[in-house]
């Protein structure tokens, strides 16, 4: 089983790739839950890693309804996330009534081809899960990550294993929110091919002189904050998927 580390720094996808990690999922913008990465980030993390390394394609948070300009920066994503040497891409497209856009999606998937494609989170938007896992199978999508449409993939469960029978090895599913080694025996129990964590880790700035008057947009984390991941956590979730 494949454990999937969703990094935002250098060092982070080092940490996973050394802690057994089989796969990288390179994002920028951890407090808008993942945007596309700068190209000095997927080239460095390219020279570095042996593991496999997806590339988030996500212009801006929030929703994943795009117009026409999103779009246009979605493509040149992802032909340079190609350029620099990615094994694969992220993306997930919605029409505004909840249903996958495919259309827009599937062109995106061949846009990619040969690199693999990862239908992210996107998928726990869409108004009927079971509608929308053939639509993404439609696109030409590998896999899609996906909690089971509930805040984390424990609670997601039942869905999962739905998710899965239906699936029937047509396309891959990979449980993802909230994973850790408590749940990880449990989520790989669903049958899913793949687990997907930040395993995150909230590191101290070594800043000593501090102005707590002056914020700066951030919103996951205080501006004395940053996000590192946790070497124990990816590799207490790679043994149970090892020898589950």
């Amino acid at each position: 089983m494949d454990v999937e580390i969703c990094a935002f720094s250098l060092e982070s996808c080092q940490i996973a790739q050394t802690n057994g990690a089989t796969r990288i999922e390179l994002c920028g913008g951890a407090g808008e839950g993942g945007t596309t990465p700068s190209y000095g980030l997927i080239e460095l993390a390219r020279q570095a890693l042996t593991i496999s390394l997806y590339v988030m394609i996500r212009p801006r948070g929030g929703d994943f309804l795009y117009n026409t300009t999103e779009l246009a920066v979605m493509r040149r994503d992802i032909e340079t996330a190609k350029q620099a040497g990615a094994d694969g891409v992220v993306f997930g497209l919605l029409n505004s009534d909840g249903t996958v856009d495919e259309a827009q999606t599937a062109e995106l998937v061949q846009l990619a081809h040969p690199l693999p494609v990862t239908f992210h989170r996107a998928f726990d938007l869409t108004r009927d899960p079971l509608e929308a896992l053939e639509a993404v199978i439609r696109t030409g999508a590998k896999r899609i990550l996906t909690s089971g449409q509930q805040a984390s993939a424990e609670t997601g469960i039942p869905l999962l294993k739905r998710l899965v029978e239906q699936a029937a090895g047509r396309i891959e599913i990979m449980a993802g929110a909230g994973v850790t080694a408590t749940n990880a025996g449990l989520l790989a129990a669903t049958g899913v091919d793949a687990l997907h964590l930040t395993g995150k880790q909230v590191m101290e700035s070594g800043m000593i002189f501090r102005n707590p008057d002056v914020p700066m947009a951030s919103v996951a984390l205080g501006e004395y904050e940053w996000l590192s991941t946790s070497s124990t956590t990816v590799r207490a979730v790679v043994q149970i998927a090892i020898h589950r």
